[in-house]
């Protein structure tokens, strides 16, 4: 038996797996135990591994590297066209050892665990920032229906339910003073946390070297920097600045049909967390970097001129990606005469 390639639908607790030789035919079948996978893998002549892109996938990709063999993780969504008639686990692999023997197949880099670090920093993080938005906004909505109208912002709404929490007002019940002294203990809680997470990432983007190149670009810290590497690496898994950007999902979706192109807004695919903070990278320069003698900065002003806010701020996005791209993959610090124009 020699198997070429070897597709795996990884499951909870049970495996399919699916071999095909040379020619693409299917040749081995087989249903395995999760805990008993790497071992078969070990014992594997080296092949072509592919799987999708789920939990675990990074964890098996590098086990397969160190075992000779070759990984190929794919996007769940470009597997599923290859899935014959009704779907099964066992069609499932047979599809993704299918999907990967396709020349124009994307396939995701391999995650190292320093990558997954990070990535686990700015989750919890995401996670941490996503429960005080719920918690104002909840809070807002305490007062809102006692008549109290907080202004606008994250600090003047911590200030004034401070005061409200320490029996600032005679107008609230003893019952919702308390719950209000309980959410700002919360808020105060969550604010410690965020900004310890801030904190560890600043630190480690001061020893990394792409980080630290990264963060010369206007408009891009030690957050944007640290989300970037651990979801790109070193972006040599893109071919150039435009790929990194369209995988961002800041490029216009297009509808060609007929011989007529059409751009209807942002295709929004790819990492939702990285596009975020990209925009607002891009927010800041087109709105608050003071020098605006700098070749990136002219451009944005112009940019400012002749486009619609929202359009300038997502053209911005897109040029500091693709700055970045090229800052990742050439190894050179930022040169804003060179890049801008690129």
């Amino acid at each position: 038996m020699d198997i070429t390639v070897l597709g795996i639908d990884l499951g909870k607790t049970v495996c399919s797996l699916a071999g095909l030789d040379a020619s693409g035919a299917v040749i081995f079948r087989k249903r395995i135990q999760r805990f008993r996978l790497l071992d078969f893998l070990a014992e594997l002549p080296a092949c072509i591994v592919a799987m999708e892109a789920c939990g675990g996938a990074h964890h098996i990709g590098r086990f397969c590297l160190q075992h000779g063999h070759e990984p190929r993780l794919m996007s769940p969504l470009y597997v599923r066209p290859y899935v014959k008639v009704h779907k099964n686990d066992d069609r499932d692999a047979e599809a993704i050892a299918e999907a990967a023997t396709r020349p124009t197949m994307s396939f995701v880099a391999i995650k190292s665990e320093e990558q997954l670090d990070l990535q686990a920093l700015h989750r919890a993080r995401e996670r941490l920032v996503s429960d005080r938005t719920r918690l104002i906004n909840q809070g807002r909505g305490f007062l809102m229906e006692r008549g109290i109208r907080v202004g606008t912002g994250r600090h003047v709404f911590q200030k004034e339910l401070t005061r409200l929490a320490a029996g600032g007002t005679v107008d609230l019940s003893h019952r919702i003073v308390l719950m209000l002294s309980d959410m700002a203990t919360e808020l105060a809680d969550i604010n410690r946390r965020v900004a310890a997470i801030d904190a560890e990432i600043k630190e480690l983007a001061k020893t990394n070297a792409d980080m630290r190149r990264l963060m010369e670009i206007p408009g891009v810290g030690p957050t944007i920097a640290s989300a970037l590497v651990a979801a790109v690496g070193t972006g040599s898994s893109f071919g150039k600045g435009r790929d990194l950007a369209a995988w961002l999902g800041l490029v216009p979706r297009q509808i060609t049909t007929a011989g007529k192109a059409k751009l209807i807004g942002i295709s929004k695919h790819g990492n939702r967390y990285l596009r975020k903070l990209f925009i607002h990278g891009a927010r800041t320069v087109l709105h608050l970097v003071r020098d605006r003698t700098s070749p990136i900065t002219r451009w944005a002003d112009g940019l400012k001129e002749r486009a619609h806010v929202n359009v300038a701020t997502v053209a911005m996005a897109n040029k500091l990606a693709r700055i970045a791209w090229a800052v990742l993959t050439k190894g050179e610090r930022y040169r804003a005469a060179a890049l801008v124009g690129s």
